[in-house]
């Protein structure tokens, strides 16, 4: 797997949804006698999402340049805002069987689970005033892949 550098791309087309959460161990009384303490703790915690994209066979540039275009924006302005610390971008660097290809693995870490949520729709109005355009780059792109897979946990 070779890393591409810091660059991800929202789209319609989910195949596979997998929520991983992160589990606190506690002594069983301790759990018992301040939940709200441990579910504060865990709110707190780096929120990790993990995008894996399938792009149909020699479109992989042109999603990638649509991806680079759109969602890397708006990853470096949640960046900026705060809500993201990091994000990652990985392409395979081996051939793999059909039943187990990817093409792009992105990796982006939030600064807890309520920045997950710290506005995308409306950076992404404020960055793209010309909505119309990007629903059009986001069909495309929806188009391109094959499917798409999103894990979410808690480091």
């Amino acid at each position: 797997m070779s890393r591409i550098g810091k660059l991800p791309f929202a789209t319609g087309v989910l195949c596979v949804f997998a929520s991983l959460f992160g589990s606190v161990s506690q002594p069983h009384s301790a759990a018992q006698a301040a939940p709200a303490s441990v579910l504060a703790r865990a709110a707190e915690k780096p929120y990790i999402v993990e995008w894996v994209y399938r792009v149909k066979w020699g479109h992989q540039q042109e999603f990638f340049d649509i991806f680079k275009k759109y969602q890397v924006v708006i990853l470096e302005k949640e960046k900026q805002v705060g809500c993201v610390t990091d994000y990652s971008i990985y392409a395979p660097s081996l051939h793999t069987g059909e039943e187990s290809r990817w093409d792009y693995r992105v990796i982006i870490v939030y600064k807890n689970m309520a920045a997950h949520e710290c506005g995308e729709t409306l950076l992404m109005k404020q960055l793209f005033p010309d909505q119309a355009t990007l629903r059009k780059k986001n069909i495309v792109a929806g188009k391109l892949q094959q499917c798409t897979g999103i894990s979410q946990f808690m480091s």
